[in-house]
């Protein structure tokens, strides 16, 4: 099934959880969640499976074990597609609007210590600060964990010293919503942002890939 985008009803949903995160909120609103925010979710990621490849949907509900936050639901719906080399493709919905990233959340260890080894380099350090300056000229925005001064061993006067402090790398755009956001052209941002980001997430295959850690180490 075509994927349809999602109607005013779904950003309507989640300005009414961001008012009232409450299971009494959830209950009563779960038909609209269902059919207005999960079912058009399911059917992008199964329209868009041949070029990207089969992707999973995060539970609604957030764990609040270990966070003073105990809000019990997310206040977005996302989904997230592996991508080459230990990156991933990521998509979320909220009241805000559409985002559209990909990238390397996660590092491991490994993985951190081979992206510092990258930015140093004088090619494949300049190459992927072009990379970065030409998704900031046109509205993306970098994420990623970052060190409050420079890793161990590095220079804090080094010239990538930014992209050195990073121990996790992705690029985000968000679009505010609007009358595109329930047809056709929220599927082509989508589309469109992921080939966007294939250079970065090509030049993260390349020099960083996944870990090679084994679980319980990274």
């Amino acid at each position: 099934m075509a994927s349809p985008g999602w109607s005013p009803r779904a950003l309507e949903f989640f300005a009414g959880l961001e008012a009232d995160n409450s299971r009494a909120y959830w209950q009563a609103h779960r038909a609209v969640y269902d059919a207005e925010v999960r079912a058009p979710l399911d059917a992008l990621l199964a329209e868009l499976e041949p070029e990207f490849g089969p992707g999973k949907v995060f539970r609604p509900a957030r764990d609040v074990r270990f966070s003073r936050d105990k809000a019990p639901y997310k206040t977005h719906a996302a989904a997230v597609l592996p991508g080459p080399g230990g990156t991933a493709h990521y998509v979320q919905l909220s009241a805000a609007g559409l985002l559209v990233g990909g990238g390397c959340h996660d590092m491991a260890r490994d993985q951190v210590a081979r992206l510092r080894e990258a930015v140093a380099d004088e090619a494949s350090g300049e190459a992927l600060v072009d990379l970065v300056s030409d998704l900031d000229d046109e509205g993306w925005t970098l994420g990623g964990e970052v060190l409050r001064t420079a890793p161990r061993g590095y220079p804090r006067d080094h010239p990538r010293v930014v992209l050195l402090r990073h121990t996790a790398l992705w690029a985000g755009r968000e679009h505010a919503p609007g009358p595109w956001l329930a047809t056709a052209a929220a599927r082509d941002r989508v589309v469109e942002g992921w080939r966007r980001l294939a250079p970065l997430q090509e030049w993260l295959a390349r020099h960083v890939g996944g870990s090679r850690l084994p679980p319980a180490r990274r």
